[in-house]
């Protein structure tokens, strides 16, 4: 058995006392040149990477034959057979975008606006709302729509207003003009400078994206009276309609942001409907702008990949044809992926780590010293009531609705429509537990509190993060770590605010809630110290990334005691000169393995809920475990005060 450890990865140089990041992954970091296609590369994409070309390579051998449309393997070959017709795109042009560009110019008043936006909405053209088909986060057992903020084609609102994002707003609104332009929207550079400021508008309605966080604040339950009232120019049966949604589809939703409907009913009275029209337009060109011909394509990604994320190149044809395939025929291309690439062996032996994780998450509830005795029942009922899923869907999803023909334009459409009916479809039945997020061939993995469940799908579940033929350290630090983070998401500054049922109710007492409250500024300021050597003038977001730190915390100290109950009474062997305990932390670390354009940095520091990949593996610093394991002292850089360590499970 081997230990797991990537030998040829880790620095010399440096001591894993100071740096537990550069001494796993130094190296690698040093030697490793970002693809000309990505703003940032690491463990994730490298997996990422080798699931494209195995799917590739099965659609290849589809679209070789001669697709049977009536089978899901069909549809796929036929999918990426429509994608990869790149003269076929030429030849038709804007296609049926000219016909939808029409009707947004047919637009005369507010009611035909709302409606349009329905009818958009249905073939994945964003508008000014995204509504959301989900379970209840107050009533777990029925679906709901969610309505939530929306209308804006930069990553979110701070992009709007802060000055360090000046620049990217200059590129923004000439890439606008030259994408209506190319569209054939008259008075295109007028109408970039007016979706500029509609969009600036709306901006200043969004919650940003640390207040939209919260579960308790973010949740209006409204019927359908409320809701006419909190918006009285937004006509939603006619949204409803639009969307192809029954009629009582919306007699009773969720607001996630009130504030931000009554803006936009505002701007619905306040905006002329030309400049309504043209913000339409461009909303209609942005989302279809990777299907259209090469001109509309090196636009898009001149803005929203070189200038936007930093990335010099874009991504070859074919990775596109898959991804593409991937994100709207996903179930039944990852069907066809498991059965190649997922052996029955590593679902066993996840489910072995999964049931040590959630044995050690039961003792560390027991044993902690800031949680009551109710609080504690209560969270062990919680965890006895998780339900983890491996590798694939026990049920495949039924694509037979879904019409799929040689038109790019038109499949994108069909298929976006088939999603959207499909969710639309599950208000007023049961709740489908045995449903999936995330297809078998996505590298990640989830937790979803209002079912109560963890999700790990096939793809991930290879080195680094699981070796089937490695020691238990690496994989206690790697997958282990993983399991232990989504399980942590459900006691999280957020997680935890639903119980066992999935239903958002406080089940803490208020001593509880204030001392893990604690401990999560603690760690919020912990983060908000941090910087990245690539954009040393930003700093983390320790309030935006406090759910995943936490979830970092978890997984690192609970996945340490379930290593440990791994292993019995048996002290682990040495091995590559390592103590089971030091492969332990080096497998965490060797997942985290990455490194970033400065400009991807930048927006991830602006937008993401995840911290910096080296700050993810150098939390470790707050382990007790870590600092016994490797001899960590004063003086050393991962040292960190005894009394200043954040411990939570």
């Amino acid at each position: 058995m081997t230990s797991g450890i990537r030998l040829e990865h880790l620095d010399p140089a440096v001591r894993p006392q100071d740096d537990l990041f550069r001494y796993t992954n130094g190296t690698w970091v040093a030697t490793t040149e970002i693809p000309e296609d990505r703003g940032r590369y690491g463990s994730f994409d490298l997996l990422r990477e080798a699931a494209e070309h195995d799917l590739r390579a099965i659609l290849d051998e589809l679209a070789a034959g001669e697709p049977d449309l009536a089978t899901p393997a069909g549809r796929c070959a036929a999918l990426y057979r429509s994608f990869l017709d790149e003269a076929a795109v030429e030849a038709r042009g804007l296609g049926p975008v000219a016909a939808l560009l029409d009707e947004v110019a047919a637009v005369v008043d507010v009611p035909a606006l709302v409606a349009l936006q329905g009818r958009l909405s249905r073939i994945g053209v964003a508008g000014a709302v995204r509504a959301v088909v989900s379970t209840d986060d107050r009533a777990s057992d029925r679906y709901i729509v969610y309505l939530d903020q929306a209308g804006l084609g930069l990553p979110d609102e701070s992009y709007y207003r802060e000055e360090a994002h000046a620049a990217i707003r200059a590129a923004y609104l000439p890439h606008v003009a030259a994408m209506l332009a190319l569209g054939g929207w008259p008075d295109p550079h007028g109408a970039a400078e007016r979706v500029m400021a509609l969009e600036t508008r709306l901006a200043a309605h969004h919650l940003d994206n640390v207040a939209d966080r919260d579960a308790v604040a973010t949740y209006h339950l409204l019927d359908a009276a409320e809701l006419a009232a909190l918006t009285p120019r937004w006509d939603w049966p006619a949204y409803a309609a639009g969307l192809g949604a029954s009629s009582d589809a919306l007699a009773q939703a969720v607001v996630r942001q009130p504030d931000y409907l009554r803006g936009l009913d505002d701007a619905l009275g306040e905006v002329p409907i030309g400049q309504w029209r043209d913000w339409l337009a461009w909303q209609v060109l942005r989302a279809r702008a990777a299907y259209l011909p090469e001109a509309f394509v090196q636009e898009s990604f001149a803005f929203y990949g070189r200038t936007l994320a930093g990335t010099p190149a874009l991504r070859e044809r074919w990775k596109r044809g898959v991804d593409l395939v991937d994100r709207l025929l996903g179930e039944a291309l990852g069907e066809l992926y498991v059965a190649r690439h997922f052996p029955p062996r590593a679902k066993e032996r996840m489910e072995t780590l999964v049931a040590h994780l959630v044995e050690a998450f039961r003792r560390s509830f027991a044993s902690r010293a800031w949680m009551g005795a109710e609080t504690k029942a209560a969270a062990a009922a919680k965890l006895e009531a998780f339900t983890p899923k491996i590798g694939y869907p026990q049920t495949w999803r039924d694509y037979s609705a879904l019409v799929v023909g040689d038109d790019l334009l038109a499949n994108v459409a069909a298929a976006q429509a088939f999603e959207t009916d499909r969710n639309l479809a599950k208000l007023g039945g049961p709740v489908d537990r045995s449903e999936w997020f995330m297809t078998p061939q996505t590298v990640n993995a989830y937790y979803n509190p209002g079912m109560n469940e963890i999700v790990f799908p096939a793809a991930i579940l290879q080195p680094p993060f699981f070796d089937v033929d490695a020691d238990d350290a690496v994989n206690y630090g790697g997958i282990g770590g993983v399991i232990g983070h989504e399980i942590g998401h459900g006691f999280d500054d957020q997680g935890s605010r639903y119980d066992a049922a999935g239903n958002l109710r406080d089940w803490w007492t208020e001593d509880d809630r204030a001392a893990f409250d604690a401990l999560s500024a603690r760690l919020i300021a912990q983060f908000d110290a941090l910087t990245l050597a690539g954009v040393p003038d930003r700093h983390v977001n320790g309030a935006l990334t406090v759910g995943e730190n936490l979830g970092d915390l978890a997984g690192l100290g609970v996945g340490h005691a379930a290593y440990r109950l791994a292993c019995g009474d048996s002290e682990p062997p040495v091995l590559d000169g390592y103590t089971g305990d030091q492969r332990f932390f080096l497998g965490w670390a060797q997942v985290w393995m990455g490194k970033a354009r400065p400009e991807t940095a930048a927006m991830l520091l602006a937008v993401d809920p995840h911290a910096p990949q080296e700050c993810r593996a150098n939390v470790v610093r707050n382990v007790d475990a870590f600092h016994a394991a490797f001899g960590v002292g004063e003086g050393d850089g991962m040292w960190l005060e005894p009394a200043q360590r954040v411990e939570v499970f």
